[in-house]
């Protein structure tokens, strides 16, 4: 059974499960970690699901936009809930025996220069369906404060860290990219340009395939220079980090004339190119680059960035990480730090003004925290 709420010391370990939707809208995870906040002890039970097409593509069409409709944000919770009890049944547990769900919900909006990011999900629906208390808004505090609002897994990626030789990056390849920088206990992380998202819209809308597999289309086309170069004009790459990116930030109508295979070309070496052009923002060179999020899984963007960073490359795995599940576990992270008060970013993460805590606690009608007083 979960300890008791009452018991919420430094070196109290809670049972978590944290659930990720990430930008590049293929689906939920879900993982279950006991963890203090500052360490982690236990990487227990994981799960997964796509989205159904038409749920996918409801929604697609609202990214961009600051608002979502009360019964899509409704259904999403549902699907997220859905996950959690599946979680549950497949490893006999019970609500019982977690203490808490980190809930990131889904991004359909980030502009931080206004202050503005926009995840839905309904955190007390979910703590209501579930019976488990919730953490949701993880974000908000943050861009209020003036920070970035992303990159948000920083320090779960530095608690994993300790005991990797430094400098290290972990880069996070989903709809859009981002690195972690590690050395000692100096953490720098910023989004550095598209991971997925551009390729897979592009995919979608040529062939209605969800993204390029193995990046083939990509290995037999041929970059467009010219394009490339107009791609990579982008004001963002010389912004000083901390810094973050909407998903959709990037124009591609330049891409537009171009063959399929061409254009898949073009806009992975565009990722590629992103991830070079951060170096210069980096204290110096890693010795290493461990790759998270589904681009790991792509060997012609693997081969692309390795030949950019000029340094070893591989997927997380080859230090005992679980690639698939990591954004999942670092929200689950996040929530025990939540409850506590301590930083979920810092000056260095997301160029918030100090170290800022966050999250709203949603809790279950039969929570174990009300009932603590």
């Amino acid at each position: 059974m979960a300890q008791n709420w009452q018991d919420n010391g430094s070196n109290h370990s809670f049972t978590v499960i944290g659930l990720m939707s990430g930008t590049s809208l293929d689906g939920i995870d879900a993982a279950l970690i006991k963890t203090d906040g500052v360490q982690v002890f236990e990487h227990g039970p994981v799960c997964s699901t796509t989205y159904e097409t038409e749920f996918r593509d409801k929604l697609r069409t609202c990214l961009g936009q600051q608002t979502a409709s009360a019964d899509l944000i409704a259904d999403f919770t549902r699907i997220q809930s859905d996950i959690v009890q599946d979680l549950l049944a497949r490893n006999g547990l019970t609500p019982a025996d977690i203490n808490l769900i980190g809930f990131h919900g889904q991004t359909i909006f980030h502009d931080p220069a206004n202050r503005i990011t926009v995840q839905i999900g309904d955190g007390q629906l979910m703590a209501d369906l579930t019976g488990i208390d919730t953490i949701a808004g993880f974000r908000v505090e943050d861009v209020a404060a003036g920070g970035e609002g992303a990159p948000f897994a920083p320090l779960y990626h530095q608690a994993l860290s300790r005991g990797l030789d430094g400098p290290l990056a972990v880069l996070n390849l989903g709809g859009v990219g981002n690195v972690t920088y590690i050395e000692g206990d100096t953490v720098l992380a910023f989004d550095t340009g598209p991971a997925n998202a551009l390729v897979d819209d592009w995919v979608l809308r040529h062939t209605g395939r969800t993204y390029d597999e193995d990046g083939r289309l990509a290995a037999t086309g041929t970059v467009n220079m010219q394009v490339l170069e107009q791609l990579m004009d982008h004001p963002y790459f010389d912004i000083a980090p901390p810094k973050s990116l909407d998903r959709d930030q990037f124009p591609t109508a330049a891409v537009q004339g171009l063959s399929l295979e061409d254009g898949a070309a073009t806009l992975l070496r565009f990722t590629s190119e992103s991830i070079r052009k951060s170096l210069a923002h980096l204290p110096a060179p890693p010795k290493r680059w461990l790759l998270t999020g589904g681009g790991r899984k792509n060997p012609e963007l693997i081969r692309l960035i390795s030949e950019a960073v000029a340094a070893p490359v591989g997927p997380v795995e080859d230090v005992g990480w679980r690639g698939d599940d990591l954004e999942a576990e670092a929200f689950a992270f996040l929530a025990v730090r939540s409850l506590k008060g301590l930083p979920l970013s810092l000056p260095t993460t997301t160029g918030v003004p100090k170290p800022m805590t966050g999250g709203t606690l949603y809790a279950a009608s039969s929570s174990r925290l009300s009932s603590a007083g």
